[in-house]
């Protein structure tokens, strides 16, 4: 009933139809956060493209100014001087054989994978399990790399991965609702931007046709889509 009765609340200081600017959304949503928990900021953006046309596909890695508030679990694929450098970084799991046999097990201990090339043969055989999740190493997100230490270093930092859905949507967080309101608004403003720049050759139209904010328990609410770079 508290619940509900909150809820309703937040809805009632949303204005239906307005297209807010950035940061007086930012404000809303923060004011709107009051779970007994930090909630996380979340930004949809939905984009004019196609995402089962591969030359439309929208991914990308950022790494967020202020970081996300959020423990990050790396796993890393990785062997002798490079499994001893991922763990020195401060990866959660790190194996190779090993670490995939507890993969195909359903354990599955981490948020991010990492590989280096030479493993990515018995990566590769996780496909089926790690794609669905949006955990297969890439090199194009520099999670296929020798550069473990960087890596892994970025991962914990606040780097958010972001990638297009069937509906050609992003969801992504942007920090916690304790942020204060200019770190939050830094941080939506460079996720925008990536996103921006990773508009694909095969993207017709509009390519940001919308976007909204919200907190975790919150409502949504609409953002002016001229306001994200201003």
């Amino acid at each position: 009933m508290a619940k509900d009765k909150r809820l309703a609340k937040a809805r009632g200081s949303v204005e239906q139809g307005k297209s807010y600017p950035l940061p007086e959304a930012i404000g809303v949503v923060k004011r709107n956060a009051t779970a007994k928990f930090d909630e996380t900021v979340e930004m949809s953006m939905n984009l004019g493209i196609d995402p089962r046309h591969a030359d439309q596909m929208v991914r990308g890695l950022i790494s967020l100014p202020h970081g996300t508030g959020k423990t990050v679990r790396v796993g890393v694929f990785a062997r002798g001087a490079k499994a001893e450098e991922a763990l020195a970084a401060g990866a959660d799991v790190v194996g190779a054989e090993d670490l995939a046999e507890r993969v195909q097990a359903g354990e599955i201990g981490f948020d991010r994978c990492i590989a280096t090339p030479d493993l990515m043969g018995v990566v590769g055989r996780l496909g089926k399990i790690l794609g669905p999740r949006g955990l297969m190493p890439n090199p194009r997100l520099g999670t296929v790399t020798m550069d473990v230490k960087g890596a892994v270093t970025a991962a914990k930092g606040g780097q958010v991965e972001f990638r297009a859905e069937k509906g050609g949507i992003i969801h992504a967080g942007i920090g916690k609702a304790s942020f204060d309101e200019a770190k939050l608004l830094e941080n939506a403003r460079a996720l925008a931007d990536a996103v921006i720049k990773a508009k694909p050759t095969g993207a017709k139209g509009t390519y940001l046709k919308g976007v909204a904010l919200s907190s975790t328990m919150g409502p949504g609410l609409k953002v002016d889509v001229s306001s994200l770079t201003s």
